[in-house]
């Protein structure tokens, strides 16, 4: 007897999983217009991080929309909107003679960065087709690739209203 498997309508197109690992490329931090929304405890981490009080900043880093706080944008000269905290990031390693080696683009406070930038890339609009997936695989390069997630990991990374304990940043395996 042979037993045919009928999908699940309910299953989403990546019910299979999905693949990503950070490269801290930095490309998800500059772009169009928009919002890096912060919760009042996080910005009390990031100032803690950058050794000032919270009240400079929000003064310093931060922007007040429709009640909530975003950090703010800072306009590229080719018009694209780069994240506040978005920072030349200098070699690690010292060139040796001859060699050129290039700075790159990076999060100035990855170790605390709010929720928003640490459930990268599992967000709602990022799941919702296939088609949406694959435009940002485009901008991406940590997209489709290395550390598996399963459909329960994407969820609760998409709807964690704290900081997941394994974001999809993290160098942990599951």
């Amino acid at each position: 007897m042979k037993l045919t498997v009928v999908p699940t309508e309910n299953q989403p197109w990546y019910a299979d999983g999905l693949q990503f690992t950070c490269t801290q490329c930095g490309n998800c931090c500059t772009g169009g217009p928009g919002f890096v929304w912060v919760t009042k405890d996080e910005i009390t981490k990031v100032a803690e991080f950058l050794k000032l009080t919270p009240e400079e900043t929000v003064e310093q880093y931060c922007r007040k929309v429709d009640g909530k706080f975003s950090f703010t944008e800072t306009v590229t000269p080719a018009g694209s909107y780069d994240c506040v905290f978005l920072k030349e990031i200098p070699p690690n390693k010292p060139a040796r003679e001859g060699e050129i080696v290039q700075t790159r683009l990076g999060c100035s406070i990855y170790p605390v960065r709010p929720l928003q930038c640490r459930t990268w890339p599992f967000w709602t609009e990022n799941l919702r087709t296939q088609k949406s997936w694959d435009v940002q695989t485009r901008k991406c390069p940590g997209m489709n690739v290395g550390r598996q997630f399963s459909l329960d990991q994407i969820h609760a990374i998409r709807d964690a209203n704290a900081w997941p304990k394994n974001p999809p940043t993290s160098a942990a395996k599951k």
